[in-house]
């Protein structure tokens, strides 16, 4: 990767770029190996001209947001990743009811802004561990709610390098999918339409939906939150239970017992050791159950 990244430098500041930067520091699970090259670029134009490098070169790259639904493995990813970090700003206009954020930004510091002027609308993604650009890729949702309720138009760069708006009835949102990684898109900022509340019952909601996480999912650990997609027609905890595997580890890795449909580093997992949980349970699920289980969390790297 010597000549990348002389190149690189071409492409970015040296102070925005790192090498060999280990990824356990940058996912909910704190596992992973180290990136050949990690990059912060400070704006679109360092984005675009990192992803064109990295395409005329040949280098894989990945888009990264706060790593709360990614598993990376120990060797690590031989290539550029490109967190999001830069795009960060988040300005909420009372008047219409439109909050504009960056793709960087936190689910949980949206929220917040959106109380703050007494807009609601996004409590339920308060306690989501994610940023926003990772939201709209996957249509993010809880507690009934998901983002394509809230969401009005997203910006995205293409493959190409081009800027565009789209509103979101054209990013063919559906449970925990969309375009947007089909067709190479980079979310840069995402424009949400809430309405007007009550900043009393927004709080007591927010505080209603954090009491709930607290008591039935194991925050105490490094996880990527729920593991799996729901099968339709089922709840992915429920299948895991049944099949028996309510603490089921293997390594430092385990099936929570507060709640199935959580993996989690329980004590030093290596990402090897999730992995094989996670395909365990896939095999026991489908044995006990006839149900494919699909994973929620996407994986990286070597493992």
């Amino acid at each position: 990767m010597t000549g990348f990244y002389e190149k690189l430098l071409g492409a970015a500041d040296k102070d925005h770029i790192k090498i060999g930067e280990e990824m356990r520091k940058h996912t909910s699970f704190r596992v992973g190996g180290p990136a050949a090259c990690f990059v912060i670029p400070a704006d679109e134009t360092e984005l675009s001209g990192v992803m064109a490098l990295c395409r005329e070169e040949e280098v894989p790259f990945f888009i990264l947001g706060n790593g709360s639904n990614l598993l990376v493995g120990d060797e690590g990813f031989d290539g550029v990743v490109i967190s999001m970090d830069s795009f960060c700003s988040c300005q909420v206009n009372k008047e219409t009811g439109i909050v504009t954020a960056g793709a960087g930004a936190s689910l949980k510091r949206i929220a917040q802004e959106a109380y703050k002027a007494s807009l609601t609308g996004f409590e339920f993604a308060a306690g989501i561990p994610g940023t926003l650009g990772g939201a709209v890729v996957m249509n993010a949702g809880a507690y009934g709610s998901e983002m394509k309720e809230v969401l009005k138009s997203v910006r995205v760069m293409t493959a190409g390098g081009e800027v565009r708006d789209l509103p979101a009835d054209q990013l063919s949102l559906g449970y925990r999918t969309s375009c947007i990684i089909p067709k190479q898109y980079v979310v840069l900022e995402a424009r949400i339409r809430l309405r007007d509340g009550d900043e009393v019952s927004i709080k007591n909601r927010m505080d209603e939906l954090a009491g709930r996480r607290r008591e039935k999912q194991p925050l105490e650990y490094p996880s990527a939150g729920s593991t799996f997609k729901r099968p339709e027609g089922y709840f992915a905890g429920k299948l895991i239970e049944e099949a028996g595997l309510r603490g089921f580890s293997l390594g430092g890795a385990q099936v929570s017992e507060k709640h199935c449909g959580f993996v989690i580093n329980k004590d030093h997992a290596t990402a090897a050791d999730i992995r094989d949980l996670c395909e365990e349970v896939k095999k026991r699920v489908f044995k006990n159950s006839g149900v494919a289980l699909e994973m929620e969390v996407k994986t990286l790297g070597k493992f």
